[in-house]
Order: structure tokens, then sequence, then C-alpha cells
């Protein structure tokens, strides 16, 4: 798991193709490399790799053909640069919300305008994930967290500040940028425990009628 809290940004070294997807090498620029294990997991642009060899200054993952097919790792090259965040630990700070590191589609910037100190993002929104954004709710964009501040029919807009833009990959979105997406986790396991079953109550005990008396839904 991770928190959206981005670490640094690194830049892809190489990318090797083969029958299984591909394997890529990451230079990880300040990413603290001193606690990285083999089989640890390391978020880029919101992806959870696993480590497979490492270096104080690199580290390089396999990539299945399923993840090449539903993130942007399809159309990166060497030399793109990469969000980094490694997998929370039990005492981190919880900055940003929980984020599973598994992308649910690639959306693309549609415009980009300034309003004040800040940057105002509109990104496309797919019609399988639309149910899953709301308004003031949390998302994940290449793997940093962030609020959805309004919604349209089928996009949605972020306002990213000044140390966002700096910290992350976002200063360098332009109209027609691919992005991962990510869905706030909690809206996924709702929508399961409602849509699975249409019985009055589930064997934890936990009801529709039970999640609309506590405010979960409306």
């Amino acid at each position: 798991m991770f928190t959206g809290i981005i670490e640094a940004v690194g830049t892809i070294a190489a990318i090797q193709m083969n029958q299984q997807g591909a394997a890529i090498t990451v230079n990880v620029g300040k990413l603290d490399m001193a606690d990285v294990k083999l089989g640890d997991s390391i978020a880029t642009n919101g992806i959870c790799l696993t480590v497979v060899h490492y270096s104080d200054s690199s580290f390089t993952a396999d990539v299945s053909n399923e993840t090449l097919k539903r993130t942007g790792f399809a159309n990166y090259q060497v030399g793109q640069k990469v969000n980094l965040e490694k997998a929370m630990l039990p005492t981190t700070r919880f900055g940003g919300h929980m984020v599973s590191g598994h992308v649910d589609a690639v959306a693309e910037v549609t415009s980009i305008t300034q309003s004040g100190n800040s940057w105002d993002y509109w990104i496309t929104m797919a019609a399988d994930i639309a149910p899953y954004i709301a308004e003031k709710g949390s998302i994940t964009i290449d793997g940093v967290s962030l609020t959805v501040n309004s919604l349209a029919s089928d996009q949605f807009r972020l306002t990213i500040v000044p140390h966002t833009a700096q910290e992350t990959i976002i200063a360098d979105y332009q109209v027609g940028t691919k992005l991962n997406i990510e869905v706030d986790v909690v809206a996924r396991y709702i929508e399961r425990l409602l849509t699975k079953s249409h019985q009055p109550t589930t064997s934890s005990g936990v009801s529709h009628d039970l999640l609309a008396r506590s405010g979960f839904i409306k």
C-alpha cells in the first residue's frame, strides 16, 4: 500500500521488452534506497512494481503484459520522468489517502489554466470509472494523491498547488498528456458490497440500510 505522497522523481534508464512484458530500470533521483530490499514495492507513476535488482541509485522491475495493456507504460520511453513512492510503513504519516498501486484507467489532460498561484487541470473521465469519482473525493494521478474539485459529464478538475507541481512530474503535463488513474479503493469496496447481492444482510452483518444510516450512502 501507498499514500500518494511522492518521495522523488525518477527517470527511466532502460526498457527491455520480452515475451512476458518488459523489464525497466529506473534511476531514482533523491529516493532513499538504504532500506530497500529485493521484493519490495515501489510505486512508479502510480503502478506498484516489485524490485528485482537495485543499487543506491536505481532499481529494476518486471512489467507484465497486463500492466502494459492497462497503464501508460506501453508508451513510456527511456528518459521519461516518473513519480516514485516506496511502500508505506505502519509508522508512516498518512498524508494522502489509501493507494493500492493498481491502475484503473489511462486518462488524458484536456486543458490547463492558471488559477492564482495554482493550476487547474481538466482530465478525461472514462464511463467505467466515472461512478467512483466524487467531487471533493480522493483520486490518484500518476501516483499522486489529489482531490477532485469539480465534475463535468466526462471530465473532472484538479487544482495543483506549486509545491505539488515542483515535487512531481505534474509540472511537465501538457494538453494531451496521458495519465494513470486509480480511483479511491474505498469506493470500489462499497460498490462490490452493494452489488454482490441484494439480500438484506451480508454474512458480516453489513446491509444497504446500515450503510445509509451510517452516512456512507444516500
